[in-house]
């Protein structure tokens, strides 16, 4: 398979798990994230791909070649590996001029004639006028710039991507989001990309690989993992998010104050236990007073305005309704106090499991030698 494969990986350090056997893909052209809390394990999983962490159990494949596999103690080194990597802390050397940082991972390739390639690379990024500047001359976009220069000089089969906009204002994160992902497309090389922001996984990804205390809890892509979350935690993570308690009575859902609520009917799969019901803000139509309208198909709570926080295109509004406190956006402005009634459809109200991790995984022993993918692979 070209790309990346990863099977069964583990990784400890002494008696703790960071990385708890887990597998996932990255195609050939795919950009795929990794995104979790701090912790989680995915920098740990990007540096055992990139050969910097050796696994202590799994397997890691690249376009097909084998390049860790703990079992058969196969281990290539870093440089044989055939990637570029762009760290979080830029890791360029402030001795060197652009261009000769950009050159750097040819010249340890052994290549002498390195004019065009670090030319190409600087006019991706669009630094070719500040090629013999040092790195103390240049902004931290800039910065950022001549790490993925040097990614890219050695047209590497697979690209690696560490939190690389962490240090950079808000806007200049914006603006490097967009040139990293049309760099990626015209690449066409498999990318993986790690980042605690769902901001930047959810404009990014093809796809989105969702971690938890070193296990994959959920993977998709950006729309499905936005509406479809499996449990709580992903739901929490990617997006703002309400959680109402619901229960079950004369084959009706309600809250906590006793109203009847309507959820999605593809997430409802019965059953009398008190459940989870995930509610998005952004899906809330919030109209001041009391609003009375005959449609069965929506529900509709009235309640008053506990707080507010301005965030510029809209207003963050936290609502008493229901037995529970609910976010709701909008751009009327309301003091506290003020009545109002929340409207919503019953598809955006979503049962979701009320859990924080993901299940226990098999021993690292335990990835499959004959899977498909790993067909091709001796």
């Amino acid at each position: 398979m070209m790309g990346i494969t990863v099977r069964g990986l583990v990784k400890t350090y002494g008696a703790t798990t960071v990385i708890d056997t887990i597998s996932f893909d990255v195609a050939d052209g795919e950009f795929v994230t990794l995104l979790g809390p701090s912790g989680c394990g995915k920098t740990t999983t990007l540096r055992c791909i990139a050969g910097l962490d050796t696994p202590n159990g799994g397997l890691i494949a690249i376009n097909g070649r084998v390049v860790s596999d703990a079992r058969e103690g196969v281990f290539v080194a870093p440089h044989k590996r055939d990637l570029g990597m762009v760290f979080q802390s830029y890791a360029i050397w402030p001795h060197l001029t652009v261009a000769q940082n950009v050159a750097f991972p040819l010249t340890v390739k052994g290549e002498r004639n390195t004019g065009s390639a670090v030319g190409w690379a600087l006019d991706i990024v669009g630094m070719t006028h500040l090629a013999e500047r040092r790195p103390s001359e240049l902004s931290g976009g800039q910065q950022q710039r001549v790490a993925l220069a040097r990614a890219i000089a050695a047209r590497p089969q697979v690209l690696l991507f560490d939190e690389p906009l962490s240090n950079l204002d808000a806007r200049l994160r914006d603006r490097t989001r967009l040139e990293i992902s049309r760099i990626q497309r015209e690449l066409k090389v498999p990318a993986l990309y790690v980042t605690h922001d769902q901001t930047e996984a959810l404009s990014m990804s093809d796809r989105v690989i969702v971690m938890e205390a070193g296990r994959v809890v959920q993977q998709g892509t950006p729309r499905e993992l936005y509406h479809r979350p499996v449990n709580r935690f992903v739901a929490d993570f990617i997006g703002s998010a309400n959680f109402l308690e619901v229960r079950r009575a004369e084959r009706q859902w309600h809250l906590a104050d006793g109203t009847p609520i309507q959820v999605d009917p593809l997430s409802d799969a019965g059953g009398t236990e008190p459940r989870v019901a995930l509610l998005r803000p952004e899906a809330i139509r919030l109209d001041a007073g009391s609003v009375v309208e005959q449609n069965s198909t929506l529900n509709r709570l009235t309640g008053s305005v506990l707080g507010a926080m301005y965030l510029g295109p809209h207003i963050e509004y936290v609502v008493a309704a229901g037995g529970a406190h609910i976010r709701a956006f909008s751009r009327l402005e309301l003091p506290p106090g003020s009545p109002v009634t929340l409207t919503f459809a019953a598809d955006d109200c979503r049962l979701v499991d009320d859990t924080a991790a993901s299940p226990k995984r098999n021993p690292a022993s335990d990835y499959p030698r004959q899977s498909p993918i790993l067909e091709n692979i001796p």
